[in-house]
This record gives C-alpha cells, sequence and structure tokens, in this order.
C-alpha cells in the first residue's frame, strides 16, 4: 500500500505538465457540473418558497360561534397534510383588505357594516403541496356544515405542479448529460497519462508484476486527480456563486456534504477511468 502510495504522489513529479493538465481538465469538467447543480439547488429552493404559499381558505357562514370555529381548528389541524391554520376574523379581513388594498380605501371609509366573512387559513405540510392532495383538503373542509365556501387557486396550484415536473425532468436530462459529458473528458485525460507511461508498464509486465500490483498506483493517481480536481472545482464554483450572489441574485451555496459528494464524485471518476484505461492498456500487451 505504502509503496503504490509513493508511486502515485511520485508520478506527479514525473510528469507534473500532464499532472496539472489533468487535474486542471478535471476540475473544469467538474466546475461546469457543479454551476449546473447549483442552479438547479437555487430553482428548486425557489419552487420551495412559492409552495410555502399554497394555502386553503374556507370562508365561515356568519354567525358561526366561536366555541364551534375553535373545535373545528382542532379536528382540522389533526389531519395529517396540515401543518397550521390560522382564524381570521370578520375584524381582521377588513384590517388586512385595508392595509392591502390601498386603492380601495374610499370604498372601506364608507362601510356601515363589515361585508367580509371570517375565514380559517390552512397551510400545508410538504410534501402535500400538490394539486392532488389540495383539492382532497379542500374537498374534505367543505363537508363542514358551517363551511360558506373554500378555496385554494386551483389553476395556480396546476400550474406550480406543472412547473415542478418539467424542471426536475429538465434537470434530470440535463443532469446526466453533463455527468456523461464529465466521465467521457476525465476518462480521455486518465488515458493520457496511462499511455505516457506505457513503456513503465511493460517494463513492469516483463520483470513479473502482477496486474493488481502494476493497476494499484494508478488507481490511487486518479483517485488523486480526481479528489484534486473536485476540490479546485467547489473553489471555482464558489467564487462564481459569490460574483453571481453580489451582482446578480442572490441564491444558497452547496453545504459541506454537498460539496464532499461533488469532490467525491470527482474522486470516484478518476478512479473508475484509471480502472479502465489501464485494464484496456494491460490486455494488448
Amino acid at each position: 500500500m505504502s509503496l503504490a502510495a509513493r508511486e502515485a504522489l511520485l508520478s506527479f513529479r514525473r510528469a507534473p505538465v500532464l499532472s496539472v493538465l489533468s487535474i486542471t481538465t478535471i476540475a473544469f469538467a467538474l466546475f461546469v457540473f457543479g454551476l449546473f447543480g447549483l442552479v438547479v439547488l437555487n430553482i428548486r429552493g425557489a419552487l420551495r418558497q412559492i409552495e410555502e404559499r399554497v394555502e386553503v381558505v374556507m370562508y365561515l357562514r356568519r354567525g358561526t360561534p366561536v366555541e364551534v370555529v375553535t373545535m373545528a381548528i382542532g379536528d382540522i389541524q389533526s389531519f395529517p397534510e396540515v401543518e397550521r391554520v390560522e382564524y381570521i376574523t370578520t375584524e381582521d379581513a377588513l384590517a388586512r383588505a385595508r392595509r392591502e388594498l390601498t386603492e380601495f380605501q374610499d370604498v372601506f371609509g364608507d362601510l356601515e357594516t363589515n361585508p367580509l366573512p371570517a375565514s380559517l387559513e390552512i397551510r400545508l405540510r410538504p410534501g402535500y403541496r400538490d394539486a392532488a392532495r389540495v383539492a382532497q383538503v379542500a374537498e374534505r373542509l367543505s363537508g363542514f356544515r358551517f363551511a360558506e365556501d373554500v378555496r385554494y387557486g386551483r389553476d395556480w396550484v396546476q400550474k406550480l405542479d406543472r412547473l415542478r415536473d418539467v424542471a426536475g425532468a429538465v434537470g434530470l436530462l440535463i443532469g446526466i448529460a453533463f455527468a456523461a459529458a464529465s466521465v467521457i473528458i476525465i476518462g480521455t485525460t486518465i488515458r493520457m497519462t496511462v499511455l505516457q507511461r506505457s513503456r513503465e508498464i511493460n517494463i513492469m509486465r516483463l520483470v513479473g508484476a502482477t496486474d493488481g500490483f502494476i493497476r494499484f498506483p494508478f488507481l490511487l493517481e486518479g483517485a488523486l486527480k480526481g479528489a484534486i480536481g473536485g476540490v479546485v472545482a467547489m473553489g471555482l464554483n464558489y467564487g462564481a456563486f459569490l460574483l453571481t450572489s453580489r451582482f446578480l441574485l442572490e441564491g444558497r451555496f452547496f453545504t459541506l456534504g454537498e460539496a464532499g459528494l461533488i469532490v467525491l464524485f470527482g474522486m470516484t471518476l478518476g478512479f473508475l477511468a484509471s480502472a479502465a484505461s489501464v485494464g484496456r492498456h494491460l490486455r494488448r500487451i
């Protein structure tokens, strides 16, 4: 193991230019992959923020006793889909309308009685904000005898569902394409390293070295280059993230775990590319 590790490290000294080229190529391949990951990450975050606004509003019949409403709130809060329930009195509804609909201030000022009904605003838990689940909750709420009307913006929720599906499908397809391109680029780069050291491999084969003994230093070298390239890619991604947040729009960067997964992805690609390249070369000699 120590001999293989020493050989892997010595390869950087034997061919520094090729090693730097390999790491740079891997880094830029993972940089592009990481940029796409950041775009997907922030789009999903934006969709989650929009999803948080999904709610069902149940308008109450006039004269519904507060005690009945309180009991209903407890029943509705027990629904598995419901995150919280807020009771909006007629006075609250009018105050909100005056605050948000400033263009109708004259109309509100001439009111002798409050025409707005009391309501219950029901926010749903994450995972229950798709059109089908929201419709089920709305239908269940309609069964309360004091429910005057139940609304949830069906068209808007359906459009949000379609947007979520399209974003997921496009993200998956483009992600696979970027991952495949990264595999090809990294594999080609590692193969250049193996070909550059083909004479060394032939000599080791002639003196009786086993395939495993020959292959292991290259596997370590490929994994090390992939890891270094992944770290460099994360640095470039962070720089691009800072520039974007400063001059365009704010977002969020990878967590430490997510960044570690991309570095591990580069390390794995380097390892597998080395294994494929060395194995192909050993079969030919």
